[in-house]
């Protein structure tokens, strides 16, 4: 059974789904992989990082890195398709896809936007779940909600908040529970 998990950010999310993935390994007796995507960028997402880790510590997690392509998991022979996965986050897969980082020597960072990869990274994630549940798996994404947000943003911050509002939508309709964290309460919509 698949869930998708959405919410603001700092709200709880990434715990609440490390529990429902856990709670699905102990009842099928499969394994238990957490999918991290993060490409760490600055001292807040190490600290996150790092948080995440220590709060995963002793729950049987085989951690998977896997910032992007995520097709590349399909193929994979040492992960088990029918176990517990847990992907955080699709936030962070789209943004690894849209803006690659390429380093120019002194002058610093170049980022550029990939506009071809929201339906590619749409297209992979909606596959993988789709293998993982018909391999008698599951899979519990995580995302944020920051397409609601209120503000004046640039063209292509725009074309990220529209690209994961889309992904979000075509994984919330393949998804069998569709979960909404605010505050640490649980709002389910599906």
């Amino acid at each position: 059974m698949n869930t998708f998990i959405s919410g603001g950010c700092k709200n709880g999310k990434s715990y609440y789904a490390q529990n429902k993935a856990a709670e699905i390994a102990r009842e099928t007796g499969r394994p238990l992989y957490y999918i991290a995507t993060m490409i760490p960028r600055d001292r807040e997402d190490l600290a996150r990082i790092a948080r995440h880790i220590s709060e995963r510590e002793g729950w049987g997690f085989e951690t998977v890195e896997q910032p992007v392509r995520i097709r590349e998991l399909l193929s994979r022979e040492d992960l088990d398709l029918g176990g517990a996965f847990l992907l955080d986050s699709v936030t962070a897969i789209l943004e690894n896809e849209m803006f690659p980082r390429q380093l120019k020597g002194s002058a610093g960072e170049e980022i550029t936007c990939d506009m071809t990869a929201p339906e590619r990274v749409r297209t992979e994630l909606t596959a993988f779940a789709k293998a993982v549940d018909a391999a008698g798996g599951s899979v519990v994404f995580v995302s944020d909600g920051i397409y609601g947000d209120m503000g004046e943003y640039s063209d292509s911050t725009e074309e990220y908040r529209k690209a994961l509002a889309e992904t979000d939508l075509a994984l919330g309709a393949i998804c069998h529970r569709v979960v909404e964290i605010s505050y640490g309460t649980e709002e389910i919509w599906k």
